[in-house]
């Protein structure tokens, strides 16, 4: 099986606090991993270790088979990782296309002028068009970010990332807030990307977890106490004893 990413020994310490202690973490091209556990478990650390905003005290970091341990989050983003925030990170007086047009921006050379109006003979209105259109906003491209609905705009939040052509997305709690059809629509959309590109999924609510991971890893005080398939976490012993006999986050 080829790995995108992988952790080795992977530990992050604030003080005496090992908020994250020995990790080895393997994610496979074209799955969806799931990162899961209870609150202080360590998985936000975790996302902010692999995404550059922490470095480690000590570990290793491997993606694409290149050790990036310590890199800062610009240059892990250009490596072709990606992620999303617990809260959204849109432009919110922006319109919705000139914010994908920004992040598609951003890998260009003109990546410094994203104040500058274009002329549009970039290509980069094509293709903001068609990332509105994967994540089902096209018609709303005009309008300013703002007048979203919340589950509009998680959509967006991702779609942001999937504008800067990650190989590796990592979502930070994606459903967050969302109810009923908003997160059937996010999900739906998570299982849609994954097609082509691998996801790392941190989310509380358990049933959006069970039903698109390939792979769970559970994290209880900044150590992994188990992993597999859906099937085996939710019988897993320690998975149910950390969880006082429910599988949540």
């Amino acid at each position: 099986m080829s790995f995108l990413l992988e952790t080795v020994r992977l530990s992050k310490n604030f003080g005496a606090l090992r908020a994250v202690l020995n990790v080895d973490l393997k994610v496979a091209r074209g799955t969806i991993h799931s990162v899961i556990g209870p609150n202080g478990a360590g998985k936000t650390t975790l996302f902010n270790l692999l995404t550059g905003f922490l470095k480690p005290s000590s570990g290793v970091i491997a993606f694409g088979g290149r050790e990036i341990t310590g890199l800062p989050p610009h240059e892990i983003s250009r490596r072709g990782i990606s992620r999303s925030f617990q809260i959204t990170s849109i432009f919110p007086e922006l319109t919705v296309r000139e914010n994908v047009r920004i992040a598609l921006q951003s890998r260009t050379a003109m990546s410094y002028k994203f104040l500058k109006r274009l002329t549009g003979k970039d290509g980069l209105d094509e293709k903001s068009s068609a990332i509105l259109a994967q994540i089902g906003l096209l018609e709303k491209g005009g309008l300013p970010a703002k007048h979203l609905s919340h589950g509009e705009k998680r959509v967006l939040d991702i779609g942001i990332g999937l504008a800067t052509s990650p190989e590796l997305l990592l979502l930070d709690e994606p459903a967050s807030g969302l109810v009923g059809d908003e997160i059937v629509r996010v999900t739906n959309l998570i299982k849609q990307i994954s097609s082509s590109v691998t996801v790392i999924l941190v989310e509380h609510n358990i049933d959006v977890v069970l039903s698109i991971s390939n792979r769970i890893t559970v994290l209880s005080y900044g150590s992994v106490i188990a992993e597999g398939s859906p099937v085996e976490i939710q019988s897993n012993s320690k998975v149910q004893e950390v969880y006082l006999g429910t599988v949540t986050c």
